[in-house]
């Protein structure tokens, strides 16, 4: 397994992005508190979550688009990190609602903290659901500031973002649909991962920096960035899953298990079962229960490795970085620039957070 590294130029993106996502919410903050003391809440929960932890990564694929049009780190590159670090924190936010998730990034789940706040306070109405509430309403405004980071790009850079928002919202409600059916197969978890993760995660941030160096790129240009990225993006979604099922806790930020008490549609569930006896599909259709505890987790971890789901699930990752990789010959970029690239999917392939 490859080191996973982040390289030096995810780092100076990210400082970039962060800066600019500071600069915003400091400036928000500032705006609607003048007004109303209670309105610093979502731009307090905004930061908490935004420049509280997160990989860029989104943000470094945009740069490496840019780099592959002949461009660079400039001010429209770092703003539309931004956007894209908002958008995937407008995301986070609902995700966490919509799994019940109870931490994310180490820290308690913004429905969960409000919900709490809500029975301290004895306020009126039903807790959680105003927990729900509050996390959907800074989610929303979250994807309105990434909107507003946009508004001032060309055509085809809109054109690209728009087509992006449309793709995680259809790749969100797949998932949402796909749990709720136990539609466990491999075809299903690939349609969801192409479009939840895939497609927003590295094939249209690279568009977007490609568009914003070059307005005019080419269509084999934005090709040969999407043969690298949708492949990689899979990729990345593959490890997600792993890490949802076997990742540590304390590495991940994230319950051991959630993924299994959620039912989400995963290659390595929908493999397993495939190949399980009635004894093994039998610990394996307790995948979707909420109330799944911990000897039960491990216990359809078990059939995962004993039907060669997990094994077959990473043979699925490096096939589908070997086909990323060879991508790299279309877009005929130099040897510093493709090592960013390799560098870069490394991190997204086999990463442990």
């Amino acid at each position: 397994m490859p080191k996973a590294d982040a390289p030096a130029f995810v780092a100076g993106m990210g400082a970039a992005v962060e800066a600019e996502l500071a600069a915003l919410i400091a400036h928000e903050r500032a705006v609607w508190t003048a007004d109303h003391a209670d309105l610093g809440v979502p731009f307090d929960e905004i930061e908490g979550l935004v420049l509280g932890g997160g990989k860029r990564l989104r943000p470094a694929f945009c740069l490496l688009g840019a780099v592959a049009a002949g461009g660079g780190q400039t001010p429209d590159v770092v703003r539309a990190g931004a956007a894209l670090e908002l958008l995937h924190a407008m995301a986070l936010f609902h995700d966490d609602v919509i799994d019940a998730s109870v931490t994310r990034r180490g820290r308690e789940t913004t429905h969960v903290r409000h919900a709490r706040l809500h029975r301290a306070e004895g306020w009126a109405g039903e807790a959680s659901r105003f927990g729900d509430g509050v996390a959907i309403i800074i989610g929303d405004l979250a994807y309105v500031y990434a909107d507003r980071f946009m508004e001032s790009m060309s055509a085809p850079v809109r054109d690209v973002w728009t087509k992006m928002r449309l793709e995680v919202n259809i790749g969100q409600y797949l998932d949402v649909v796909g749990s709720a059916r136990r539609d466990y197969t491999v075809e299903a978890a690939e349609r969801i991962a192409l479009f939840k993760t895939a497609k927003y995660t590295i094939e249209r941030p690279l568009h977007i920096g490609a568009l914003i160096a070059q307005p005019a790129a080419s269509p084999s240009l934005l090709d040969a960035l999407s043969g690298y990225g949708v492949a990689l993006g899979v990729a990345f979604q593959m490890r997600d899953d792993i890490l949802g099922i076997f990742g540590e806790p304390e590495v991940t930020g994230k319950p051991a298990g959630d993924d299994l008490r959620e039912s989400k549609p995963t290659a390595l569930v929908a493999l397993a079962l495939s190949r399980a006896d009635a004894a093994q599909r039998k610990i394996l259709e307790q995948v979707g229960d909420p109330e799944l505890d911990s000897v039960a987790i491990a216990d359809i971890r078990q059939v995962i490795v004993e039907t060669s789901a997990l094994v077959d699930v990473e043979k699925r990752i490096s096939e589908l970085v070997d086909e990323s990789l060879r991508a790299l010959d279309v877009l005929n970029v130099n040897g510093d620039v493709r090592e960013m690239f390799v560098s870069l999917g490394e991190v997204v392939a086999w990463r442990n957070v």
